[in-house]
């Protein structure tokens, strides 16, 4: 059965389950929808690279529908401050 014929919330539950068990994300904190023939994915990552795997994913599962890939790549670095140490 072809990604555009499934159920979407079948689709969802598939592609959620891939980001977690694939090697290449092992990730769980990133959102799904499906909106008409569109997947539309959001939340953040720490890395751009980790954003593209994640569209891959979701790429090699619904090759026939479009992704948005909304994710937002934040810095995992400790905040660097501007101010005077005040001991």
């Amino acid at each position: 059965m072809k990604a555009e014929e499934q159920l979407p919330q079948y689709l969802v539950a598939h592609i959620r389950r891939a980001f977690a068990e694939d090697p290449r994300t092992s990730e769980l904190g990133v959102r799904v929808t499906i909106r008409g023939s569109k997947i539309y994915l959001s939340g953040e990552v720490n890395s751009l690279a980790r954003k593209r795997e994640l569209e891959s994913v979701v790429t090699e599962l619904a090759p026939d529908i479009t992704v948005c890939n909304d994710i937002h790549v934040v810095s995992s670095a400790e905040p660097q401050s501007d101010y005077e140490d005040l001991q």
